[in-house]
């Protein structure tokens, strides 16, 4: 089945280019291109990721742009890439993982839900959840100790910006592998993947959520230029149906918006449940005089305490940007990706 390739109703007159399923690709220079294009746009983003992690461990609220200040004038610009190298080493399997149960669970549920029945708006809607939320569950099991690792690196600096964080478990790393070796010898193996439940629990249903609120805005921001289209044709002096026909300026303008709505939905969705995590696998907690991990009971107990309900919801604007733009980035580069991946019509029909 190709997902999106068929377009009815209102949005019959517009002529998208066919989705791309997985036995279409070349997979070599899938993986290969990806690793690169992904890199950069890990790049890009790397330093509002450490506002929103930053924001989260704060105790007190404290703005994206004084935040910024902040950690320009006391670390430089080396502050807003604390943990680079640590966290683009597992983007590159984390993204393999990523892109390789996304595509095979999005072919196979689509072609599954259609033959179940299901018309192909709401086949498409079940099989980007589910992909979403298969393609999570695969990127997490290398994910979470590149991102326990990262974020520590990430808010070591923050006594230094006199953003002073209690309970914080800044060990004095020096970099990314001495964080490693320090955390498995302190906590085993088990604090490499503190917090891989609550991670599980955030980022499943965040990318089912998008993914499906992603499908359904991009049939509706389509339906809705294939009406205004249909309503100038019919007004028209030639009153011709020939159909519109979108070029790539167009096709990027609207995954970009589809993308920015997708991410507002899911971000407000599971931003508690985010800063919950966020929490868990960077600060400690203390009973009977000794240190140890934070539950999540006591992580709810003390953002109530430090600020109500509302404390969950601390570097929401951050992640909002930061999952718009990389998901508009992602999105964007994700379909130009696929279709430099694409076979040629003679290796596919073989």
């Amino acid at each position: 089945m190709s997902l999106g390739a068929t377009e009815n109703d209102s949005a019959s007159e517009i002529h998208i280019p066919a989705e791309i399923d997985w036995h279409m690709l070349d997979k070599s220079k899938f993986f290969f291109l990806g690793a690169a294009l992904f890199s950069g746009v890990s790049a890009a983003l790397y330093p509002v990721v450490v506002l929103k992690t930053r924001q989260q461990v704060s105790p007190t609220q404290i703005s994206s742009l004084k935040l910024s200040f902040s950690i320009l004038h006391h670390e430089g610009v080396r502050g807003f890439y604390r943990g680079f190298g640590t966290s683009l080493m597992g983007t590159i399997p984390a993204r393999a993982l990523y892109m390789t149960a996304l595509e095979v669970t999005k072919s196979s549920v689509g072609t599954a839900t259609v033959r179940l029945g299901f018309s192909d708006t709401q086949a498409t809607a079940i099989a980007n959840a589910a992909a979403g939320l298969s393609s999570a569950m695969a990127a997490q099991l290398v994910w979470t100790p590149i991102d326990v690792v990262s974020q520590r690196l990430m808010v070591q600096g923050c006594n230094n910006s006199k953003d002073i964080i209690p309970s914080l478990n800044s060990g004095g790393y020096r970099n990314g592998i001495d964080a490693f070796r320090k955390i498995l010898h302190a906590d085993g193996p088990r604090g490499l993947y503190r917090g891989f439940g609550i991670s599980i629990l955030t980022y499943a249903p965040s990318n089912a959520v998008w993914w499906a609120s992603y499908s359904v805005a991009h049939r509706l921001v389509w339906g809705g230029i294939a009406g205004s289209t249909n309503k100038k044709e019919e007004s028209s002096v030639y009153g011709g149906r020939c159909g519109y026909r979108p070029d790539s300026k167009a096709m990027v303008a609207v995954q970009g918006l589809c993308a920015v709505m997708a991410s507002g939905v899911s971000a407000m969705i599971t931003m508690p449940l985010d800063t919950i995590k966020t929490r868990m696998q960077v600060l400690d907690g203390e009973q009977n005089g000794r240190t140890q991990p934070l539950t999540v009971t006591q992580t709810v107990k003390n953002l109530v305490k430090e600020g109500g309900f509302a404390a969950c919801f601390r570097g929401l604007g951050p992640r909002w940007v930061s999952m718009s733009i990389s998901a508009t980035t992602m999105i964007t580069t994700y379909e130009f990706l696929k279709r430099l991946s694409t076979k040629s019509r003679e290796s596919f029909s073989s």
